[in-house]
């Protein structure tokens, strides 16, 4: 029977549940790459610049480990709205066997080839900048298995409504990274190594503490029997079936933004230190369209997977203007106190902080008028099973807007770093209109994914 005539599949306390360990959980993941910027700001620009060109190559690797696991939960989902708990159980598993075995494939080869990796796509960058981020990718590469199954099982807890596991995790892993860069940089003064280590201690920790829940005697998803762990064609198959493209989307765009870093690592150290500085702050008022993205997965999956698709539009509207406010609250906030208290705490030359300070004024407008229906909706697209959609529009924008763009107005008609920036919003304006006129559509929500 459909939920739209009965008592509604998620109350609004019910949303309210899930939300608000998801705002904060996505402030524990902001505020670990803050603090390692804020803290390592304290050793110099060469060592924020070199984390920065560091931070974009593992974003690339991390949003691809973040698609397999939401993959994973738009399955687990829609099993549980079904109330197939045996499938939803077997998704589970193939979703840690999945992400560990891709984790490997990542890190081994980087490891071994991390000098390398660095010269090919950044090129000649000054000595410094370059032995800081040499140290911290290799640390970082160790932290990907680890981060493979943090993602893996927090995702599983959110696909059944359970968000709070996942942000009391988050919490531990931000205490943790955040002591260890006290002990580490301040205590011994081990500069950009001594961040790297804190963050692989910190997503060590995060990994055991989720595998350690997950395996708890009440949780129906849990792993008790090894063969889940077996390659299942069938069901693995489904996992990738919204993976993989939303995988392919999210790394194409930040391939993209790894073409984009080369033309700003030519613009010196000031401009790759105010980037970092304005990408740290933009990732913090971001996180209500993030958590409203992340609550999209498990409310729509769970509808659609029990056949209701006008209950699913509605709380895709609902949760929409949630973002909205929440964007427009963080962004308002930082128009009137950030480039007056904020950004300054970051350690920058003048030059950087005046850089940075004109980045994030650009942001927080535009940001206002367009940020969620860029990267909160499309989270709805691919609950269910739109993704193929969100990667056409995503892959063409990218490279059309924010890579095409960025090179016409950073580089050849020289405005450098705010015109870089203003590549990325064209980019927002273009997915925006196409991921609105889709969901309208209904189109997103007519396919079959289990």
């Amino acid at each position: 029977m459909s939920q739209s005539n009965t008592q509604p599949r998620f109350t609004n306390r019910a949303l309210f549940a899930l939300i608000l360990p998801l705002i904060l959980e996505q402030t524990f993941a902001v505020t670990i790459g803050m603090a390692d910027t804020l803290m390592v700001s304290s050793v110099g620009e060469a060592a924020v610049s070199g984390v920065s060109l560091v931070d974009t190559i593992n974003t690339l690797f991390i949003q691809i480990l973040s698609a397999l696991s939401a993959g994973g939960a738009v399955v687990t989902s829609q099993y549980l709205g079904r109330k197939d708990y045996s499938s939803a159980q077997k998704s589970g598993g193939q979703l840690f066997m999945v992400s560990g075995l891709f984790s490997l494939f990542l890190s081994v080869p980087i490891i071994l080839l991390k000098t390398q990796i660095l010269t090919g796509i950044y090129g000649s960058i000054e000595p410094d900048v370059m032995a800081a981020a040499d140290t911290y990718f290799f640390l970082s590469a160790l932290s990907y298995p680890f981060i493979a199954l943090f993602y893996s099982g927090t995702a599983l807890f959110r696909s059944q409504g359970n968000s709070k596991v996942s942000m009391i995790i988050s919490l531990v892993m931000n205490v943790t990274n955040i002591g260890g860069n006290a002990i580490l940089i301040y205590g011994f003064g081990m500069g950009v190594k001594g961040a790297a280590i804190a963050s692989l201690v910190s997503r060590m920790a995060a990994a055991f503490a989720v595998i350690f829940l997950h395996q708890g005697h009440h949780n129906p998803l849990r792993l008790d029997r090894l063969s889940l762990l077996v390659p299942n064609r069938e069901m693995y198959s489904r996992i990738l079936k919204v993976g993989i493209p939303t995988g392919t989307e999210n790394g194409m765009f930040q391939f993209g933004k790894l073409a984009v870093s080369h033309l700003t690592a030519s613009l010196g150290t000031a401009a790759i230190a105010a980037n970092a500085v304005a990408n740290s702050t933009s990732s913090f008022l971001n996180i209500p369209g993030n958590a409203m993205g992340l609550a999209m997965i498990t409310v729509l999956g769970q509808t659609l997977g029990a056949g209701d698709k006008e209950e699913a539009k509605r709380y895709a509207r609902k949760l929409m203007i949630f973002a909205y406010a929440g964007n427009a609250i963080m962004n308002l906030a930082m128009l009137l106190v950030g480039r007056q208290y904020i950004i300054p705490l970051f350690n920058l030359s003048d030059e950087a902080i005046a850089l940075c300070s004109q980045v994030v004024l650009h942001f927080n407008i535009i940001s206002i008028l367009c940020w969620p229906l860029s990267f909160t909706l499309p989270n709805g697209l691919r609950a269910g099973g739109d993704s193929k959609y969100t990667m056409k529009v995503g892959i063409l924008s990218m490279w059309l807007c924010r890579v095409g763009a960025s090179y016409l107005l950073g580089g050849y008609l020289g405005f450098g770093l705010l015109g870089i920036w203003w590549g990325m919003f064209l980019d927002w304006f273009f997915r925006s209109s196409f991921f609105l006129t889709r969901f309208f559509s209904g189109k997103w929500c007519e396919h079959k994914v289990i």
